[in-house]
């Protein structure tokens, strides 16, 4: 015979039996969109680098989680920035801080919405570091401590789940201790367990204004050249207690979201971070591709790829686009 007897195209060319024998399915229950607090009020401060992304007051901010909230989107992500900085980056754990202040007005504007607060400090701090600094050098152990009083003070506002970036050795386990010592024992962690010291955070560094101060982050951060390295990331954070693990970046990272799926039963997150974010708008605005088909394919692979969760900034264009490919089939 001149062909084969099974021949793909069968199954290629009715719009409905492709959406039938679909094998990855991206839905709005996957997704988790994050959102950047300042104080203030009444303020919404576009991020140049992020279009459509804006630096939220608390007031602004609970408005923008009740329209994600509207549109079945099950979380947030949530970073803050401060109103003063110090070596210690000590507003990360005040009461009256501004990621605290967000957590309390979202539960209580809508309290079904799950709320992720990340634990880090590099926001924070003066100098821009993950960690304590000590003869410039960023000190492990002893910054444990504080990103577990981050933690609890997140959740003692109401944070649903948080969820630590700092790569630090140990503080998952440092944060579930504290955690279950305060009587929080059913609050779960979504850890960054393979972190890698990436080019693509330039945007986020940007919006967050967490850039260092001096040096960098591949000390703490991993190397984008390993692979190996994060599944033993992964087991020692699934040691100390991680409920959910994560990876970041997503794209340029698939082949680490496969291969930790393939290693693990944990549920799996993976973060869509600024930069891939950003070089979807920038080619979008000089017409070099098709936006929304992009982003569509971009968070498919992510989900094809072996996440369960996707952390993007794309979260509310993605429902749109699912909701407009729902009602044309």
């Amino acid at each position: 015979m001149g062909y084969p007897l099974y021949r793909p195209r069968r199954l290629r060319e009715s719009p409905l039996l492709r959406r039938m024998v679909r094998e990855t399915r991206l839905s709005v229950d996957d997704l988790i969109y994050p959102l950047f607090a300042i104080h203030g009020r009444g303020h919404r401060e576009p991020i140049p680098s992020m279009p459509g992304q804006s630096r939220l007051t608390v007031d602004e901010l609970v408005k923008e989680a009740k329209d994600a909230a509207s549109m079945g989107i099950p979380a947030v992500l949530l970073f803050g920035l401060p109103a003063t900085k110090d070596p210690r980056g000590s507003e990360a754990y005040a009461e009256d801080g501004v990621v605290q202040q967000a957590v309390r007005a979202i539960k209580e504007t809508i309290p079904d919405l799950l709320v992720i607060t990340d634990v880090c400090l590099c926001q924070y701090t003066s100098h821009g570091h993950c960690g304590i600094v000590e003869d410039g050098r960023v000190r492990n152990d002893a910054t444990l401590d504080l990103l577990a009083r981050v933690a609890l003070s997140h959740v003692e506002a109401g944070a649903d789940i948080v969820a630590p970036s700092d790569m630090m050795d140990g503080r998952v386990g440092a944060i579930r201790e504290a955690l279950d010592e305060s009587g929080f024992q059913e609050t779960p962690i979504m850890s960054y367990s393979a972190k890698y010291a990436s080019s693509f955070y330039g945007p986020f560094r940007d919006a967050a204004d967490s850039a260092p101060q001096f040096g960098d982050r591949r000390s703490y951060q991993m190397d984008p050249a390993n692979g190996s390295e994060a599944i033993r990331e992964v087991g020692l954070d699934m040691d100390e207690g991680a409920d959910i693990i994560m990876v970041k970046p997503a794209l340029p990272y698939l082949d680490v979201i496969a291969r930790v799926k393939q290693e693990f039963g944990l549920p799996l997150a993976a973060y869509s971070v600024s930069g891939e974010y950003a070089m979807v708008k920038a080619a979008a605005q000089l017409g070099w591709l098709e936006e929304d088909r992009v982003v569509m394919e971009l968070l498919t692979a992510i989900k094809r790829a072996g996440a369960d969760l996707v952390i993007t900034y794309f979260a509310k264009d993605a429902v749109r686009l699912l909701e407009r490919e729902r009602h044309r089939l």
